[in-house]
């Protein structure tokens, strides 16, 4: 009699790849290490070049790396006029953070009820919504309004401008309608009301979006410098995007030669690396639910 064949179940089973599948990944994986080369060279070619000297940028000896390696461009954006450039970086750490809390509770607060379809005042407002986001009043009406509520040199005329995005609060509506209705069903039959079931299960289900609609915010507020322009005249008020456009803009015109060597000539590097450089570092404690975010939250439109 011939003895039964056993099958180790140890060990996991491994699919065997075939030839295309393996041509197609190596091809992507190259594809895509070309790609973030493509990608990230420029950032760390200005990098390399808002620590190098002036005279190395000028004769073109910069690549990768710093060669003559200054902080002179730094240290004269940091300790001019008495360390207002600090001033403009607390500011927009407060603005982006105020901003980005509040825009995120309205978009919430707006997103959710235009998700229930159910709710008949929604054939009015959702239309309405999506309106503002093909026509808008323009630049001279909303500085007329903002002036005309006295908040000009207020941190609410920065704040209230881009606090509702209409693109946003409508990829947070198709998130809350992916929400099992038969969830926020469970929890009203346990005694939750309208408001229980928003904060207690569609929000804690809506991490994704709310993650990945944080940094979309965050980069807004960061990098807005046009507001600051139009409603806040006090230089001490003023976001570091503001400072740094002014920096860049300004430096052609330094009287000392020497330092006009210095400043003009990585100026810029500087500026951009100081701008980017804190959402670089936000940005990987939410990549991880960006793809999903955008994907589940543009399913539906």
């Amino acid at each position: 009699m011939a003895k039964a064949k056993t099958i180790d179940t140890s060990k996991p089973m491994k699919i065997k790849e075939s030839t295309g599948y393996r041509i197609f990944t190596v091809c992507n994986t190259i594809l895509m290490v070309i790609i973030c080369v493509v990608m990230l060279y420029p950032f760390v070619y200005l990098v390399a070049q808002s620590f190098s000297s002036a005279e190395a940028i000028l004769a073109g000896k910069v690549s990768l790396l710093p060669v003559d390696f200054s902080v002179d461009t730094y240290a004269h954006v940091i300790q001019m006029q008495n360390y207002i450039f600090v001033r403009n970086y607390a500011n927009t750490i407060i603005y982006s953070i105020l901003g980005t809390v509040l825009a995120l509770v309205f978009s919430c607060l707006l997103a959710y009820p235009l998700s229930k379809r159910e709710l008949r005042a929604n054939k009015v407002v959702g239309p309405f919504v999506i309106f503002t986001m093909y026509f808008a009043a323009g630049m001279i009406p909303n500085y007329v309004l903002m002036t005309s509520l006295g908040l000009k040199d207020n941190v609410l005329a920065f704040v209230i401008p881009s606090m509702i995005s209409t693109y946003y609060v409508i990829l947070m509506r198709s998130f809350f309608e992916t929400v099992p209705r038969e969830l926020e069903e469970a929890g009203e039959i346990d005694g939750l009301s309208m408001w229980g079931a928003f904060l207690h299960v569609a929000l804690p289900l809506s991490k994704p979006i709310i993650a990945t609609m944080t940094l979309f915010y965050l980069v807004q507020y960061w990098n807005n410098w046009f507001d600051a322009f139009l409603y806040l005249s006090q230089q001490e008020m003023w976001p570091v995007a503001y400072q740094l456009r002014n920096l860049i803009s300004t430096s052609q015109n330094v009287q000392d030669a020497a330092e006009a060597l210095s400043i003009n000539a990585n100026i810029k590097s500087c500026a951009m690396v100081l701008t980017a450089a804190p959402i670089i570092c936000v940005y990987p404690f939410i990549q991880r639910y960006f793809v999903q975010g955008m994907m589940l939250g543009g399913v539906k439109g």
